[in-house]
């Protein structure tokens, strides 16, 4: 019999705030984290804006010369989990075996922006000025690596590797980590900071970014005058606990995760299947795995990227998979407000969810003016919504055809 899995705490650092607390109370009030770029050089590009990380400072969380040998994406991992061990109230290697606590977290990327930085010395001043703990800097999984060892955390240590759906599939996978026997406590969630001009460059020529120069309203999910998302950084993480194991020592619960769905399109690199067909196959999957009806979800967290064919195609997979109850359920993006972190998406949208069914308050999609006749739900326009919440799905959707869907439940 597979074991229940809850989550005991949350961690984030993100463009509306370096904690879970800060980041909620402006998704809450509709605030955005956009604004014009200061990280990298504006004049090569022709994007302007991005959802920066402000304030951060890494020495608050780890040695100051240990942070200047990892990268700002393992850096903001690092700051989020340990957060969200504290707010989980655990010490591992204390409270629990070190070897019964693992890590899974995920980035899209990696560590693009040091990378850049090594190659461009490489080629200016030769070998003997790269900096040797460069790999390490830039490599996806690190973030997990770097955790495992600030954290003693002796488990499965892996990451995730799907492009914006990194997040989500890492929370999944850590879920069956736990759920299978292998585990009783999980760091999952995850990290990114690739906000650099290459990177700019490279999304704005595949035409995915907003050209909307005022910041305040480039990123507008499911309104008709969407012309693409606005790229952001940051780090979501969440304690997933073994059920008995979380009462054992009398923890708080967030709430329940009952469902986990993933799919591919084996479709196009970045478009995604016609109808978010894909999509609409990780949704049922995560339904069947939580062994409830599409009657009983109460709330969608959409992907919601701001893209003509995202906002299009998850439309269009939520009325195929839930039918008349898709015109009964509240769905909202909060990219609106974050821009798109990216590999950190799906895990920030998680923590979104289970505040939201511990609340009783839905978030808004701002930025919403003009309907679009093709999307015709309640994608809850400008203001958040209270409202009880039972049951909550978060769609997490990336390039390469990844297709990640993650169903919390409150817990009872």
């Amino acid at each position: 019999m597979k074991k229940r899995v809850v989550i005991t705490g949350l961690g984030a650092v993100t463009p509306l705030g370096n904690d879970v607390l800060t980041t909620w109370e402006n998704v809450k009030n509709g605030v955005s984290g956009i604004g014009p770029a200061t990280i990298f050089d504006t004049d090569k590009v022709d994007v302007k804006i991005a959802a920066e990380v402000k304030g951060f400072s890494p020495e608050e969380f780890m040695d100051k010369k240990e942070a200047r040998r990892i990268g700002r994406y393992s850096q903001f991992a690092v700051a989020a989990s340990k957060m969200a061990v504290k707010d989980a109230g655990i010490e591992i290697g204390v409270d629990i075996p070190a070897e019964r606590a693992g890590v899974w977290i995920g980035s899209g990327i990696g560590g693009l922006g040091e990378f850049e930085e090594q190659h461009r010395k490489f080629i200016e001043k030769g070998q003997r000025r790269v900096n040797p703990f460069t790999i390490p800097m830039f490599i996806p999984d690190m973030a997990a690596g770097q955790v495992s060892i600030e954290l003693g955390a002796k488990a499965i240590n892996n990451c995730s590797v799907t492009a914006c759906a990194s997040g989500a599939n890492s929370i999944g996978d850590a879920f069956r980590v736990i759920q299978n026997g292998d585990a009783d406590l999980m760091i999952s969630g995850g990290t990114e900071a690739t906000i650099t001009a290459m990177t700019v460059a490279g999304f704005s020529n595949m035409t995915a970014l907003s050209k909307n120069p005022d910041h305040h309203n480039a990123s507008r999910p499911f309104d008709k005058n969407r012309d693409g998302f606005v790229i952001g950084e940051g780090a979501g993480i969440v304690i997933l606990e073994e059920l008995e194991h979380a009462l054992a020592r009398g923890a708080r619960i967030y709430g329940e995760l009952i469902g986990y769905g993933a799919t591919g399109d084996a479709h196009h690199i970045t478009t995604p299947a016609p109808e978010g067909e894909g999509a609409q196959r990780a949704m049922k999957q995560a339904l069947a795995d939580a062994g409830i009806s599409p009657e009983q979800v109460d709330y969608i967290n959409a992907h919601g990227t701001s893209t003509f064919y995202n906002d299009l195609y998850e439309t269009l997979a939520i009325k195929e998979v839930f039918k008349e109850h898709a015109y009964q359920l509240a769905i909202s993006s909060t990219k609106s407000m974050t821009g798109h972190l990216l590999g950190a998406t799906g895990a920030i949208e998680a923590i979104f969810s289970l505040l939201a069914i511990k609340e009783g308050i839905i978030p808004p999609t701002i930025n919403y003016e003009t309907p679009d006749e093709q999307l015709d739900l309640d994608y809850v326009p400008n203001k958040a919504r209270v409202k009880e919440i039972n049951v909550v799905l978060s769609n997490s959707l990336g390039f390469g055809g990844h297709n990640a869907s993650l169903i919390f439940k409150k817990y009872s």
